[in-house]
């Protein structure tokens, strides 16, 4: 192996009477880098998408939510139903939550909104949105006489004009029974925080106060009607979505963080597909170039073949050289290619190169998030598709007959 590799770079390095051939060869290492590059820059978008969009997903939603199959007047006596599954393998942190629809009232119009009553200490247990609160704190959330606390999103506080200390009007279609009909509930709130967390969906649509406030505003007595549970690791929810249903029992039914975005983790699983297949094109034209290149080089080495030939070098050893030949094209592209895309993955993200619009995909910066992994398999199928690519040519090369080449010589 040792004599072909050192004649597979000595072809490579010497100067041919050909210059079309070091040209094609000179794009064969910049078209297996170009596409190994594009696929590494490609894949660090499509993970730092995911990433980003989990981290935010995730910290203003639970890891697990356990809620009633059909709504009823909520869960009682809850405080003994939480701690039947804070010994869950897995479970962290167990929070209590009472979910409504509200329309709320401000200085300049009234939008619908999402009223979460919570207690802050667990709450801050099993979620990070609240810990996005850029004015205001979660401190002053407490009942406090008539004027409850109110924690609400930067862009729902914008569009109805709210400030800190602001009074607002909290109006609940679930209000109470009466010999008429039901009758809308009213509550006055203080605006105590606003929370920023960068998601539209979130900052325009959620309000958060305590639970006894929130029981009061929808005319309902000491219930919650979901269980919010963090987990230590997000990806074993299924199972422990399984485990917690068991304990509730049959009234009670689970959704985890995956079946809530299924559909935008199935749009990014597929964008990374579609994303690799399609620039993965390149590497193809990088392999192209590498066959063009050494069948060009058998051409022009005939003369040299046969004499190794006529020397006694046996056909193995000459498709070794050009299979090698191929493979250090392949080797040195990938390497350049591997190079470039995780220093431009690196820059782009430090220097968040790609602004977008905060209040249309959520996030103010594309983010570059460059994995290990996707470099290992990216180089593995360069160097795969290089080495197929040197097949033909190489056994090109152990036809030639040195009887036939030699004898004019």
């Amino acid at each position: 192996m040792v004599v072909e590799l050192f004649i597979a770079r000595r072809y490579l390095k010497a100067k041919r009477k050909q210059a079309v051939i070091s040209v094609i060869t000179g794009i064969s290492v910049l078209g297996v880098a170009a596409g190994v590059m594009a696929l590494i820059v490609a894949l660090a978008i499509n993970n730092g998408f995911r990433q980003e969009l989990q981290n935010h997903l995730l910290g203003a939603t639970s890891h697990v939510n356990l809620m009633e199959i059909e709504r009823g007047q909520g869960i009682d006596n809850w405080r003994a139903f939480l701690e039947r599954f804070r010994k869950v393998p897995g479970v962290v942190a167990v929070a209590p939550a009472l979910y409504g629809r509200v329309m709320i009232s401000g200085p300049i119009q009234a939008e619908g909104a999402v009223l979460k009553g919570i207690d802050p200490a667990a709450e801050m247990k099993v979620g990070d949105l609240l810990r996005s609160i850029r004015q205001g704190s979660i401190g002053s959330l407490r009942d406090d006489g008539e004027r409850p606390g109110l924690i609400l999103g930067r862009k729902l506080a914008d569009e109805l004009g709210l400030r800190l200390g602001t009074l607002v009007t909290l109006t609940s279609p679930q209000g109470e029974l009466t010999p008429l009909g039901p009758v809308p509930s009213f509550k006055r709130f203080r605006v105590v925080a606003i929370f920023d967390s960068g998601f539209a969906d979130f900052d325009s649509l959620w309000t958060f106060t305590t639970l006894q406030a929130a029981q009061q505003t929808l005319s309902l007595g000491d219930v919650i009607n979901s269980v919010d549970f963090k987990l230590d690791d997000l990806e074993q929810a299924e199972p422990a979505s399984r485990e917690i249903e068991k304990i509730a029992g049959s009234r009670f039914s689970t959704t985890t963080w995956m079946e809530r975005n299924r559909a935008l983790l199935n749009a990014l699983r597929l964008e990374r597909i579609v994303t690799a297949v399609t620039i993965g094109l390149i590497e193809l034209v990088g392999a192209l170039n590498i066959l063009i290149s050494l069948v060009m080089m058998v051409m022009e080495k005939h003369r040299d073949i046969a004499i190794l030939m006529s020397m006694g070098m046996r056909r193995e050893q000459i498709r070794k050289i050009f299979i090698l030949q191929g493979t250090l094209i392949g080797l040195a592209g990938t390497a350049l290619g591997l190079a470039l895309g995780y220093g431009l993955s690196w820059l782009g993200d430090r220097g968040r190169w790609i602004r977008l619009d905060s209040e249309v995909y959520g996030l103010s910066f594309v983010p570059f998030r460059a994995a290990v992994w996707d470099g290992v398999w990216v180089a593995a199928a360069a160097l795969l598709v290089s080495f197929l690519a040197t097949i033909y040519p190489a056994r090109s090369a152990t036809r030639i007959a040195p009887a036939e080449v030699l004898r004019y010589e």
